[in-house]
């Protein structure tokens, strides 16, 4: 298998077996790697991507790369697979591929404070390739890439083409800040106008990413910190 081929400014590290690339991030962040350093594992049914940003913003400000990164990944796959396959969002980092769920977002920071300049933040992400653990169909609610025709995706072109769309999004969000990215991924992403578990019905989002809720005359404003994991 070729590894990946990364744009300047990026640096990739393979990861291999069952290591989980996020985990290995948040160790060599917390060491003092790079920001821009991208650590990948790419198995046969499972392909698992983290890079380490080193923001110059607050949190509260930094964590627009969790969307950035989203948004950036959309157009990488949309870029590669069959035009009739249709890719998601969640807000709460969900990947759907043709209406199923079919990976994750997640992140971690060096500091949860979201007005504090954190020394690092990770953005990670998880993808199914193919289904182990049932028969495809069994379960309509999840799915796997290559279920979906996209069997002549390879985990490689994904990888590089990520990183590609997501430095053209970052670039954009130095420039203009949150807008364009704002304007792109509130269009991508699932449920709006639709009840949110027992919580209420999601509104949309607000200029920082945060999930408006409204439950009856009330409305809640969740911030995307708290979708942090522990760094």
């Amino acid at each position: 298998m070729n590894e990946p081929v990364f744009p300047p400014l990026l640096t990739g590290h393979p990861v291999q077996g069952g290591e989980d690339p996020f985990e290995r991030a948040q160790a060599m962040a917390a060491l003092g790697c790079d920001g821009g350093t991208v650590v990948y594992n790419i198995q046969a049914d499972r392909l698992r991507v983290a890079i380490v940003f080193a923001p110059e913003v607050v949190l509260r400000d930094a964590m627009a790369m969790v969307p950035l990164c989203a948004v950036g990944f959309q157009n990488a796959l949309g870029a590669l697979a069959p035009p009739e396959v249709a890719v998601h969002l969640g807000w709460d980092g969900l990947i759907c591929v043709n209406g199923a769920k079919c990976g994750m977002f997640r992140a971690a920071a060096s500091d949860a404070d979201p007005e504090a300049e954190p020394d690092w933040l990770i953005v990670g992400w998880d993808l199914a390739l193919l289904q182990t653990s049932q028969a495809p169909g069994e379960n309509p609610d999840v799915t796997a890439l290559y279920d979906e025709g996209c069997a002549d995706v390879s985990a490689t072109q994904l990888v590089e083409s990520w990183s590609r769309h997501m430095m053209t999004w970052l670039n954009r969000w130095q420039e203009d800040g949150n807008a364009p990215v704002h304007g792109e991924w509130i269009g991508l992403l699932r449920g709006v106008g639709e009840p949110f578990g027992e919580a209420g019905v999601f509104l949309g989002t607000d200029e920082r990413f945060g999930m408006l809720i409204r439950q009856g005359s009330d409305t809640q404003l969740h911030p995307l910190t708290e979708l942090l994991e522990n760094g």
